[in-house]
């Protein structure tokens, strides 16, 4: 089983439904990064930081490299692509899991995706109540941190803040808890599934395209 990782909170729960699931076995992490940027796309998380976390679990990792402003058929050239990379190194494997929890349409579009090029898209977080799911991410000891805020549906000073109890006390009401339709980002340093923490600390913050600021997150 490959998983599709983020670098975000979500991608570390599905990680870790995954291994506490007996029928599958996690063997790689594959990300998308932006050229140029070197950054996780969307996220903006820096390689230096992506490269920490893959280090802490302990997985073989591999990268699915589009430009800014990638169409979705450059998207999936290059995700088709990095499946063809991990297929040839990884023997029989087929499988490949998402952290989304509600978005048919998210869901539906990975499927044929997927279809197209002999993969099957698992979702073992799918369904679940996200304010359940937001709470027990952070008792259960994961720790993340705001990386990107979507500021047509957030204020921009929620980027950078730690994902935590206050700060889900303080989500307005028409924002999903997990940030499910793109509200916010996040960058996991912590955690159960993690060999031991990653430090990281608020950098610069940048406003993209008039709309998602960003908080850079480096290590140290």
């Amino acid at each position: 089983m490959v998983v599709a990782w983020s670098g975000g909170k979500d991608s570390a729960l599905a990680v870790a439904a995954l291994q506490a699931d007996l029928g599958y076995r996690v063997i790689a992490l594959l990300t998308t990064l932006t050229t140029g940027y070197d950054r996780v796309s969307i996220h903006g998380i820096r390689r230096s930081v992506l490269e920490a976390q893959v280090a802490a679990l302990r997985l073989p990792f591999y990268e699915a490299r589009i430009p800014p402003a990638a169409t979705n058929a450059v998207y999936e050239d290059a995700f088709a692509r990095a499946l063809d990379d991990i297929r040839a190194s990884q023997a029989g494997v087929r499988h490949i899991a998402f952290g989304d929890l509600f978005l048919t349409e998210v869901r539906a579009y990975r499927e044929v995706l997927l279809a197209r090029v002999g993969w099957t898209g698992v979702f073992p977080l799918w369904g679940r109540d996200t304010a359940v799911l937001a709470r027990e991410c952070v008792t259960t000891g994961y720790r993340a941190t705001l990386c990107c805020v979507d500021t047509t549906l957030l204020d921009a000073g929620f980027a950078g803040r730690a994902y935590d109890l206050e700060l889900l006390r303080e989500l307005p009401a028409s924002v999903d808890p997990c940030g499910e339709r793109g509200e916010f980002h996040t960058c996991v340093s912590a955690g159960p599934i993690f060999r031991h923490p990653i430090s990281v600390r608020p950098g610069e913050r940048v406003l993209r395209d008039h709309r998602f600021q960003y908080c850079d997150l480096q290590l140290g």
